[in-house]
């Protein structure tokens, strides 16, 4: 499967009461920049990140978001999303970011990406959308996006291909993660032994099934 990068889009600093960084900063507004941009393995160059314990580390150093799914949030609000919207610092087409396995590789511009784990809505996300029950409804849809590693510190554009040059037999994706940890808990045991699991997510899963580690 080969798709594209509709946009690079890093963070600007945003000062609101919503933000979830002590200092009521956040960098979940991000903007499309020309030009390449380097990703590496502690994060995107450029970027902003307020909420480091919560957000950025090498298990999230990169987030992508589907424009399509992004697509289908603007008719259901009513307005336009720019790419970056999301807060994602990659906006893709024709990839399949729900669908992506837990482990797959994906070579975009001169990076490699490892997909790692869904994105969990949280309430700097709702302040920023103004939409009070954004967590419910972006729970209930279940296409959260993709954190992704990198494996290969690379530079990447607006126009590059995104082509999945591996993917892990167990199948287990990153839907699958959201809904397992969210609203379908029967489907925690299928992540336990799932390699490139992002260790805090495994521990979660445990302490869920009470199981030792």
């Amino acid at each position: 499967m080969t798709g594209r990068v509709v946009a690079v889009n890093l963070g600007v600093v945003t000062q609101a009461q919503w933000a979830g960084d002590a200092s009521g900063r956040s960098g979940i507004d991000k903007r499309p920049v020309d030009g390449p941009v380097l990703l590496r393995a502690d994060g995107v160059a450029g970027d902003f990140i307020g909420e480091r314990a919560q957000h950025g580390g090498p298990d999230q150093a990169v987030y992508a978001y589907a424009q399509e799914d992004a697509g289908w949030w603007s008719a259901e609000l009513g307005r336009d999303i720019s790419p970056g919207g999301f807060g994602e610092n990659l906006t893709t087409w024709a990839v399949d970011v729900t669908g992506a396995v837990i482990g797959e590789r994906w070579a975009v511009g001169s990076a490699l990406l490892q997909v790692t784990k869904p994105r969990t809505p949280c309430m700097t996300f709702a302040g920023f959308w103004g939409v009070p029950d954004l967590i419910k409804r972006f729970t209930v849809r279940a296409m959260p996006g993709a954190y992704l590693r990198v494996l290969r510190d690379g530079e990447v554009g607006a126009g590059d291909p995104v082509e999945v040059v591996d993917r892990p037999a167990h199948g287990v994706t990153i839907g699958e993660v959201f809904r397992a940890t969210s609203l379908e808990p029967e489907l925690l045991p299928r992540l336990l032994d799932v390699p490139d699991l992002p260790e805090s997510t495994r521990e979660k899963v445990r302490r869920r099934l009470n199981v030792a580690g």
